[in-house]
Formats: C-alpha cells, structure tokens, sequence
C-alpha cells in the first residue's frame, strides 16, 4: 500500500514519537499545517487501514524500577497455544506475548512472554504463575534475562529525497 504524500508526512513527522506537551496532536497538526480534527480523523484512518496499528505510551520500565526483565520461553502444545496465549498475555505482568514457529531441534519453544520486575526472584516467582496457567500443555520452559539495553524503536520511513 502506497502512502498519500499528507499521510507519509504525518507518518515520518510522528514515528519518533509524539511530543510530551498537553496538546501533542495539536503540535503536530501546526507543524503540518492541518487541522487537529482533520490529523485525528487521518490517524483513525490509518488505524482502520492497518498501516497504524495503535498510538500509546510505552513506559520505561528501568526509571520505574523494574530492572529485572526475563523472556519467558515456553513449548506448549500447538492445539492449545493460541488459547493459551491469549490468557497469558492478559496478565497484568506480561507486557507482551506472542507465538512463534519452533526451532528444532535445538529451539523447541512457541510461545514467548516477556515479565518485568524488580528482582529476579520476582521474575521467577511471576513465571511460575504463568507455568500455573499453561499446566500440563507445556512440555518444556526456559527464561532469559536481558543483560543491557538495547534501543527500541518501531519501522521507520525514510525521508523521500526532494
């Protein structure tokens, strides 16, 4: 899908993010020189074409505290993961969870969670509910803790060259 050149604007004036003011899609609109009604109208657009996906904060998890931070990595059984997944990505310390094709032999897992806390033992305590959850459909577990930080960041457009 080819982006119209007002939606590619919007796109690269926002994919750093939004600015931390009041009013952030007020600032963007003016600087774009649109209104603001017409930006959020083109945002629910873009949402409702799949080309955004959703708009929202994303904490830092290391200012508040939470420097302990563990993938959990799980096999569960195919018939189920989908289920199970979506249980396990309801609660309320997973921040995000997904499904993904096994690696074998040597990567049996499918489903990933990632837990955030603020000791290791947290981590692991708050893995066991997750164990609890999935019961007998889980064959295999794992968990790996990340050892520094790496930069996160979304696709980025490039500048067109004028």
């Amino acid at each position: 899908m080819k982006l119209d050149p007002k939606d590619r604007a919007i796109v690269e004036a926002t994919q750093a993010g939004l600015p931390l003011v009041p009013n952030p899609f007020k600032v963007v609109a003016d600087t774009l020189g649109m209104a603001e009604d017409d930006l959020i109208e083109r945002f629910r657009q873009l949402k409702e074409q799949g080309i955004v996906r959703r708009i929202g904060a994303a904490p830092n998890h290391y200012r508040l505290g939470m420097t302990a931070n563990g993938m959990t990595v799980w096999d569960v059984e195919d018939a189920v993961v989908d289920t199970l997944g979506e249980k396990v990505g309801a609660l309320p310390f997973v921040t995000h969870c997904y499904r993904r094709p096994r690696a074998l032999p040597d990567w049996p897992y499918n489903l990933f969670a990632m837990v955030h806390g603020e000791s290791r033992d947290e981590v692991m305590a708050k893995r066991e509910q997750v164990a609890d959850l999935l019961g007998d459909a889980v064959k295999a577990r794992d968990v790996l803790f990340s050892t520094r930080i790496l930069k996160k960041t979304g696709m980025r457009l490039r500048r067109k060259e004028s």
